[in-house]
């Protein structure tokens, strides 16, 4: 099937990577010069693992090319993804001026029958508007459907090849059978393609991340209450997960949520849900918890330099929002190291693949260190705020010995407390007190 995918970005480079990967013809299109001359020589500007090999094959094999010329994609292509950004507006609502910049560009484009996807994230009733638009500028015939994303960085090539579901909203018949037969190749274990109305298809992805959020919440507030009351969080959380209506996924306590979905989600179907007159108190509870969890961190940071931070050292492992990515959009790295910064620490830190990124958020207020051990060194504190794997099993004598103080706080609860202890180190986490 000849496809086009408008927008580079995460999920864009994703689904027209994978598509290719599958026997489509793919064109992605992208205004960006630069970034197309990079990603023609086989640069990739984002990190996810598996994304590289998978584009450098398909470009080899010319089943996927990269563009800025959108009419000639549009004009050659059966159906059109439009997987442009939809950033936080000052009230909380999607901004959607570049889903209706490049819905107008296709209805000036197509030349035949073509099928209109909104692969952004777009609250209820953009697919109306995506229709108006094109509506204006073309007499031709298509369908615009709702076909919502459901990647987590750092596994999203795999989340796309093997789904768990295929989520499409579509009012017209023409348009759900291409779309079924377009995702067939994804699905032949079994797994279903749900479905339904356009307007329950944008609903579903904010319902659904917004759910996860809740529950990253819920296991953070559940943390908070049992330090103070003496318990242990993990003992807590593996007693709740083992209950199957629960579950394991996104119920571990630590900095709080990032990334470019959950936050801007949350606040997106907030917004909608005051446009329209209805309760938002879960879900500002929800946003309202995840800030404070930062807050929470850096409380115990503080109470432990008795709130003078001035000139002190602070070693910081992991700078993006999750580990296996380098995006830090909403990281709970930003908001700590500029309220460090701010008390006059000087902050070393180490990320294996987010300094690109963080020289914009930072500059050069921070030391970016060439490997974890050197951030530890002559530090007065370390932390902990990215889980990646090579953070797990580290050489803690080491540490120690490099360190101007052994003290760790673990956002993430990944270290043997009891077991740092012994070995003379301060040990502060999220959801349980040690005995120093």
């Amino acid at each position: 099937m000849k496809v086009c995918v408008i927008g580079t970005g995460y999920v864009g480079l994703v689904v027209g990577t994978c598509l290719a990967e599958m026997g489509n013809d793919v064109i992605c299109v992208d205004n960006n010069e630069e970034k197309l001359k990079q990603l023609k020589q086989g640069i990739i500007p984002i990190y996810e693992p598996g994304l590289e090999e998978l584009i450098k094959a398909n470009v080899s094999e010319n089943r996927l090319t990269f563009t800025s010329d959108i009419r000639n994609a549009v004009e050659n292509s059966l159906v059109c993804f439009i997987a442009v950004g939809t950033p936080q507006g000052e009230d909380g609502s999607a901004d959607l001026k570049y889903v209706y910049e490049v819905a107008k560009s296709i209805g000036q484009s197509i030349k035949q029958y073509t099928v209109i996807v909104d692969k952004s994230t777009v609250p209820v009733g953009t697919a109306e508007k995506v229709t108006e638009i094109i509506k204006q500028n073309t007499n031709l015939p298509f369908d615009v459907v709702s076909n919502p994303e459901f990647l987590k960085q750092g596994a999203a090539v795999d989340d796309f090849l093997r789904p768990d579901r295929v989520v499409i909203g579509s009012n017209s018949q023409r348009a759900t059978e291409i779309m079924q037969e377009l995702y067939a190749p994804f699905l032949r274990t079994g797994n279903p393609v749900i479905m339904m109305d356009v307007k329950s298809a944008e609903m579903t992805k904010y319902a659904a991340n917004s759910f996860l959020a809740v529950k990253v919440s819920y296991a953070n507030e559940i943390a908070d209450i049992c330090e103070k009351v003496g318990a242990d969080a993990e003992m807590v959380r593996i007693g709740m997960c083992s209950d199957k209506r629960i579950g394991t996924q996104f119920m571990f306590h630590g900095l709080g949520y990032g990334g470019s979905c959950f936050p801007k989600d949350v606040k997106a179907l907030t917004k909608t849900a005051i446009d329209n007159g209805c309760d938002y108190s879960l879900l500002k509870a929800a946003d309202d918890i995840n800030k404070n969890q930062r807050q929470i961190f850096l409380d115990k940071i503080s109470e432990h330099f008795n709130g003078d931070m001035k000139d002190k050292t602070i070693a910081v492992w992991g700078l993006s929002f999750k580990p296996k990515t380098n995006d830090m959009r909403e990281a709970p790295s930003i908001t700590i190291i500029n309220e460090l910064l701010s008390r006059g620490a000087k902050v070393q830190a180490y990320d294996p693949k987010a300094f690109d990124q963080a020289e914009f958020y930072f500059g050069d207020k921070i030391i970016y260190s060439k490997s974890s051990y050197d951030a530890a060194e002559n530090a007065d504190c370390l932390l902990l705020l990215t889980e990646w794997n090579e953070f797990r099993r580290p050489d803690f004598e080491r540490i120690k010995s490099l360190m101007k103080s052994p003290v760790i706080f673990d956002g993430r609860n990944q270290y043997n407390g009891n077991r740092l202890i012994q070995m003379g180190f301060k040990y502060v986490c999220i959801g349980k007190k040690f005995n120093d």
